[in-house]
């Protein structure tokens, strides 16, 4: 089918934001561990971080032209989230097209495509997360749809999902769980922070996971060396 549906429900910006502290793992591991893009989707410039909600795009291989007609249906806090109808590894997206999206206020593009210009996005400060990068061209000749869900990597995602990436991968969470996994993720935080702090001060994750007696049952045991231990 193709189709753009317009002015789909999104994640509220203000709970969307609340996201953008906490790293794709703390979010993946709190919801569950579900929702992760398979890892080959990688941001095309280190220490890229976005977090929006989604416009989903899905596309003819070679071919790019709904990628103009989606940036009309993005809002600001929105990322743009493409899958292709077959695979593909062309350079379906560049320097351009990040001017038009960012003037648009986009934060981000997560593509199961390829990417080019990647000195040019990172010197604007566009973030890409994609399959492949390639200097290889596309075609404007078939149309796809824009907001009607995807498969992308893996994983569905809805118009209006929250999409979250960073160096670590790219992470869905449902718009209608969004709350809950919101409060899930601080939960998450909180406790890592105060491991962290003793693992800082010396103790031994042996001891602070509770580990010993579980090793133990599954047979580990230690003995000293024979002889001489500093010979």
């Amino acid at each position: 089918m193709s189709v753009v549906r317009r002015n789909p429900a999104r994640v509220a910006p203000e709970l969307a934001q609340r996201f953008a502290s906490y790293g794709v793992a703390t979010i993946h591991e709190a919801q569950g561990r579900k929702g992760l893009l398979q890892s080959f989707m990688r941001p095309v410039w280190p220490r890229a971080k976005a977090v929006g909600t989604a416009v989903t795009v899905s596309i003819p291989p070679g071919d790019n032209w709904m990628f103009h007609v989606a940036v009309e249906q993005c809002r600001a806090g929105d990322i743009l989230v493409v899958a292709p109808t077959s695979p593909s590894d062309a350079g379906y997206f560049g320097e351009l097209l990040a001017c038009s999206l960012a003037a648009r206020g986009v934060v981000g593009l997560v593509t199961e495509t390829g990417c080019r210009d990647v000195a040019a996005l990172h010197e604007m400060g566009f973030p890409v997360w994609s399959r492949a990068i390639s200097a290889q061209g596309t075609v404007k000749e078939t149309i796809g749809s824009v907001n009607l869900p995807v498969v992308i990597a893996g994983q569905l995602v809805a118009p209006g999902d929250l999409v979250c990436a960073d160096d670590d991968g790219v992470v869905v969470v449902r718009r209608a769980e969004a709350e809950a996994v919101l409060k899930a993720t601080e939960a998450r935080e909180a406790k890592e922070n105060a491991t962290r702090a003793r693992l800082k001060a010396g103790e031994l994750g042996l001891d602070i996971y509770g580990m010993r007696e579980a090793l133990a049952k599954k047979g580990l045991r230690y003995e000293d060396a024979p002889g001489d231990a500093d010979g």
